[in-house]
């Protein structure tokens, strides 16, 4: 069967969906809209009052709006400063990462006559993901560096991903080598290789890494609690996590009294959450056109 023709010229293909392409777009859809709920029900209990979102009658649209648990996070200047933290903790910790991801990657990606000692650094990476040194020689060991209520607390600890590693490795050894080849017949060093012909077609592998990484630093709040003392260096996740719904009626108004009976701890979190979750929502959609691709990055070809 023909295609059949438009009167502008532009060929349809009448039959280009069938009975099962339609059920397969249904089913996502309808999982994708399942995958939001959970979403929309946080913002609306997070937009509703406190009696509301405790009687259980909020569900995906707020019910008697409120922005009092956004006016409590913001209400301080040390958000503004936990949020200034974590974005410069953030472009650090992937700037570090993936620098060094990257020059770890490349060498072990060739094969053990290119590069003898190959083997040896690949088993102490893998012996790294097997065994650690634990929390309390982590601790000591960031504290004989003076590193204790620094950035850098926050951000070489976690520098060295073994697994991210093995990732972009198997991503690099899947490259043609022809390109490799041709590239050192025409006299270009290892580095030049790296730089102008690696990375380049590996945007896919390095962009997913770094929604990973990113995440990683943005959402991680555990290594504020142990390295950083000083409340105003906590990241915005350590900050957000040590507020507590703590209503305190000395000195307050009528109006400050019922604008603070409108928080509840339902509400409150909920509104932590959301605000923690934007950034990243932010980034995504920039990231989005490599992560499809990026999904598979270090499969086997079969």
């Amino acid at each position: 069967m023909k295609p059949k023709e438009s009167k502008s010229g532009v060929s349809w293909n009448i039959y280009k969906f069938g009975i099962s392409d339609v059920i397969i777009y249904a089913i996502l859809i309808i999982i994708a809209t399942i995958c939001l709920f959970p979403l929309l029900n946080m913002v609306a209990i997070s937009f509703s009052s406190a009696s509301a979102s405790n009687a259980g009658i909020v569900y995906f649209w707020p019910v008697k709006f409120t922005t009092a648990s956004y006016n409590k996070i913001f209400e301080e200047g040390t958000f503004f400063q936990a949020f200034r933290v974590s974005s410069v903790r953030v472009v650090l910790g992937w700037a570090i990462t993936m620098t060094i991801m990257i020059l770890m990657a490349y060498p072990l990606s060739k094969e053990k006559g290119e590069f003898r000692s190959r083997n040896i650094f690949m088993w102490m990476m893998v012996f790294t993901m097997l065994f650690s040194g634990g929390l309390i020689p982590t601790y000591m060991t960031i504290r004989s560096l003076n590193l204790i209520d620094s950035i850098w607390a926050l951000v070489l600890p976690s520098s060295v991903s073994a697994g991210n590693t093995i990732i972009l490795m198997r991503f690099f050894r899947n490259n043609p080598k022809e390109i490799e080849e041709a590239a050192i017949v025409d006299g270009a060093g290892a580095m030049r290789i790296l730089l102008t012909i690696i990375l380049p077609i590996s945007l896919p592998a390095i962009a997913t890494l770094s929604l990973f990484v990113i995440v990683y630093h943005w959402n991680d709040f555990f290594a504020g609690m142990i390295y950083i003392n000083d409340p105003a260096k906590y990241p915005l996740q350590t900050y957000i996590r040590s507020l507590t719904v703590d209503i305190n009626f000395d000195h307050l108004s009528v109006e400050e009294i019922e604008e603070q009976l409108k928080i509840s701890s339902r509400t409150f979190n909920a509104a932590k959450i959301v605000v923690s979750m934007v950034p990243i929502l932010c980034i995504y959609p920039f990231l989005q056109r490599y992560f499809v691709k990026g999904l598979v990055l270090g499969s086997v070809k079969g």
